[in-house]
């Protein structure tokens, strides 16, 4: 199939780099934000021990029962509750020519997310304050779907936007259109926000009662999170002047 040059009608697709009469600008825009975290994250790990694996078992049930209802007594501050790896591990020792098990040690692993810092120090006191259940953390983070996502997208945006009328402007032109907009994610780099510090670990021996003094909550400055966003985008503007 031929078409006649003289009565086709369809456009000529634009020069990938602009013509003379419609140059194009390319530009980055970039943003960077700073903001205070909108969750924190806790790792609850909690432990039993006994020379029989059924007692072992079952002291491990109880402590993981009671860590858990203590943490719901939070109420709607809890965002997240998970358990993750569980494991009874039996511990050898040699007696004689042969191996017998000593003991049979028992783990739990809790995550659990917060929205209110206020009694992040005293939950994470109170669960330390436990024997055989150790805590680290905390995270902090800011939920995927955060305005300040979208702000740093729109910062980014009107920075491309004013990079590319400085540079229409220095040649006496001004821009004429978008062409493109590339979107190259807008995230955030610090994921939970800083590296977990040493776990804090109960100071009750094993088999201890627990202490009747509750122990001071533990005071836990947020860390603010930095939000990135780049954008590319490409414009055309009017014909330059050159000559002046």
């Amino acid at each position: 199939m031929t078409t006649d040059p003289l009565t086709d009608t369809t456009p000529a697709p634009a020069a990938p780099y602009g013509t003379p009469e419609t140059p194009r600008v390319a530009v980055r825009g970039e943003a960077e934000l700073e903001v205070d975290p909108e969750l924190a994250r806790i790792s609850v790990t909690v432990g039993a021990r006994g020379t029989d694996r059924r007692a072992a078992l079952d002291d491990l049930t109880r402590r993981n029962t009671h860590v858990i209802t203590l943490i719901k007594t939070y109420g709607d501050t809890i965002e997240k509750l998970e358990t993750g790896a569980f494991s009874i591990t039996p511990e050898l020792t040699r007696h004689g020519r042969g191996e017998r098990v000593r003991a049979y040690h028992g783990r739990v692993h809790l995550t659990v997310e917060l929205t209110d810092f206020t009694i992040l120090g005293e939950l994470t006191t109170r669960l330390a304050d436990l024997e055989l259940t150790a805590v680290e953390g905390p995270w902090w983070s800011l939920r995927p779907n955060s305005p300040a996502h979208a702000s740093a997208r729109r910062q980014a945006v009107h920075e491309a936007v004013q990079r590319a009328r400085e540079y229409a402007e220095a040649l006496d032109a001004r821009l004429a259109a978008l062409v493109e907009l590339a979107d190259l994610g807008a995230e955030n780099t610090i994921g939970y926000g800083m590296a977990a510090p040493a776990g804090m670990r109960s100071r009750a021996a094993f088999g201890a009662a627990e202490s009747s003094d509750a122990a001071p909550p533990l005071d836990l400055e947020p860390q603010r999170q930095r939000v990135y966003a780049q954008v590319n985008a490409r414009f055309t503007m009017t014909p330059p002047n050159l000559n002046g």
